[in-house]
């Protein structure tokens, strides 16, 4: 912070042409501004917050301006010079989509991979908000090039990447702790969701029930500041418009209840097979001998051979959602997008491409609820409902049931279609979704995939923390190993510069063969033993652990031996070392666990 503000006070003087003494009384009030700024917990709520919602609101109108620029280069002006391929010219545009996109996330921030959500979430549980500023910029190329050029994916997953890290980076600019740092990630996401879907209380809610995941009152304040104000630069570009024109809506009878029940369980079903498929798409895709970066490529071509049938599943879809309201069914191709809405995005989001998932649950809730009221029509003519108003309400329960979210589904789709006509429907349908996912499964699709990774929010917040903490959290990746020809002496030196009490030992190819102590090289020199090679010396019998093992089982077995160090291997390769764990990086890891609980506490209690 001081060379800002030495900057600052710098150009006051130049440009001012004022005397070194007011000079540097203006140095002395522009240090107490930034002092009150990184202290004052009023300024934060007002100041900063509108900040985060300014970037929010103006990276949600760019972001959508630059998926609107790539569709055309790629549909546009590649259609026009591969004309004479025909309507199999759209197979090339995703994979050409993937073939930037792949490198761009591979090589400059691997954490803009997949629909960005969870990322956010595992920034604020246990990185405390601390998001790289380079993720904005390349979530926003990603994220457009993979939706512009045909990608089955949404862009609020982007926006709330991209708002996030706007937060994260000025909370880290400023020092901020912990804490306001993690609220102006919030803050970043409500503005992302509020801008791009003129959703203010949507967005709020989005980013205290999947972000934050809590409701107190500082985090509320905030929070609101930054999506009312995006909201407000989102309607001076973009217009006051609902995201969705609905035709007038109007529950008849008591008995219409029965339906959107029905409805809500079937949206669970979906959303679960949703959830599945895509989690066994990323897993096909992880194991394909292959790299990474080439990937997006095969998941593209996979995209474009669907679009070259049903052109509707590229991109966001809205423009079939609205047919889709408007009552424009034939079943057989409703049923039909249902299903591959969900194939084209597993491949797009699977394979590597970048985008969210909120747009396509939007979109499989709008077919299934619209062929669901084809069929209730045919099957019991009686039905007056409209399978518009089904598709509707399809649309919120599916997210619901997706996202385990039923508050925020709600508000978006009320504010997205600004009928209130609606809302008790949408709240049958959405809480009768989340309940049955919830009975299956306790995961939505955002914390499954922190599951995958390690990282279980649930037993984070209940549990056992050494049951739930792996040991990825709290091991050393940065490795010190020795080769096994070393001498004895050599190794000693090593341990006796570094203040090591043992090394992993390696052969040539960089395969672990065993583990020296500073015990093992002080008997050997005992005996004059300094020249033999450490491999006549050194433990063969490896005691190892695993990264996605717990700290507690990493734990029992360093008791088991009384040793103070386990190297971490990968279970399909256990030669393959990434790691080491010691005492005292496992008892940091389950301290940092533990603080980080005390937080939830705390914020609970002030909820």
């Amino acid at each position: 912070m001081k060379s800002l503000k030495d900057i600052g006070a710098r150009l006051i003087g130049w440009f001012s042409g004022i005397p070194k003494a007011i000079a540097y009384r203006y140095r002395l009030e522009f240090r107490r501004l930034i002092y009150f700024l990184r202290t004052s917990d009023a300024s934060y709520f007002l100041i900063f917050s509108v900040i985060v919602g300014l970037g929010g609101g103006f990276g949600a109108v760019i972001f959508r301006w630059m998926i609107a620029q790539f569709s055309h280069l790629f549909f546009t002006t590649g259609g026009n010079a591969l004309n004479f391929l025909g309507k199999y010219s759209v197979v090339l545009f995703p994979a050409a989509g993937g073939l930037i996109v792949g490198p761009l996330i591979y090589y400059f921030a691997r954490e803009t991979k997949g629909h960005g959500v969870p990322e956010v979430m595992r920034a604020v549980l246990v990185e405390g908000g601390k998001i790289r500023p380079r993720v904005a910029a390349v979530k926003a190329f990603a994220s457009s090039i993979c939706i512009g050029s045909g990608g089955s994916a949404g862009r609020e997953g982007p926006i709330i990447q991209i708002g996030s890290a706007l937060g994260s980076a000025l909370g880290q600019v400023f020092k901020l702790t912990e804490e306001k740092t993690k609220t102006l990630v919030g803050c970043g996401a409500a503005a992302g969701i509020a801008a791009t879907f003129n959703a203010p209380l949507g967005g709020i809610f989005f980013a205290l029930e999947v972000i934050l995941r809590e409701y107190g009152l500082r985090n509320f304040s905030s929070v609101v500041l930054s999506s009312v104000t995006a909201t407000v630069i989102s309607r001076s570009f973009l217009g006051n418009y609902p995201a969705f024109r609905t035709p007038p809506f109007q529950l008849y009878q008591v008995s219409d209840f029965l339906y959107y029940l029905v409805l809500g369980l079937f949206a669970a079903a979906m959303a679960w097979i949703f959830i599945k498929l895509l989690y066994k798409s990323e897993d096909i895709f992880d194991g394909l001998k292959m790299p990474e970066y080439f990937k997006p490529v095969l998941g593209g071509l996979g995209v474009g051979i669907v679009g070259i049938y049903f052109p509707q599943i590229f991109g966001v879809g809205y423009e079939t959602i609205q047919s889709s309201i408007n009552g424009q069914p034939i079943l057989w191709i409703t049923a039909a997008l249902v299903l591959l809405k969900i194939v084209a995005t597993s491949l797009t989001l699977g394979s590597g491409g970048s985008g969210g998932v909120f747009a396509p649950s939007l979109f499989i809730g709008a077919m299934l609820g619209e062929a669901f009221g084809i069929v209730a029509h045919r099957i019991i003519p009686s039905t007056i409902i409209p399978p518009g108003a089904f598709a509707l309400v399809g649309m919120a329960s599916v997210f619901a049931g997706v996202s385990q979210a039923p508050i925020s589904a709600i508000l978006l789709l009320f504010e997205m279609t600004g009928n209130y006509q609606i809302l008790p429907p949408l709240m049958i349908t959405c809480i009768i979704s989340a309940l049955a996912i919830r009975r299956i499964s306790r995961y939505s699709i955002y914390t499954l995939k922190l599951v995958r990774k390690g990282v279980d929010i649930e037993k984070f917040k209940y549990g056992d923390l050494m049951e739930s903490t792996p040991v990825s959290e709290a091991m050393i990746t940065n490795i010190i190993s020795v080769l096994q020809t070393y001498s004895v002496t050599r190794v000693g030196l090593m341990i006796k510069n570094t203040n090591h009490r043992g090394f992993p030992v390696t052969d040539e190819e960089g395969s672990l063969v065993g583990i020296i102590t500073r015990q093992d090289i002080n008997h050997a020199l005992e005996k004059g033993n300094g020249v033999s090679e450490i491999s006549s010396i050194m433990t063969r019998d490896l005691l190892v652990c695993y990264p996605d093992e717990s700290l507690r089982s990493a734990l029992h077995k360093m008791a088991s031996r009384n040793v103070g160090r386990l190297p971490v291997v990968e279970r399909k390769n256990v030669t393959h070392m990434v790691g080491i764990l010691t005492r005292k990086s496992l008892i940091t890891a389950y301290s940092k666990a533990l603080d980080m609980r005390k937080t939830f506490q705390e914020m609970k209690s002030d909820a």
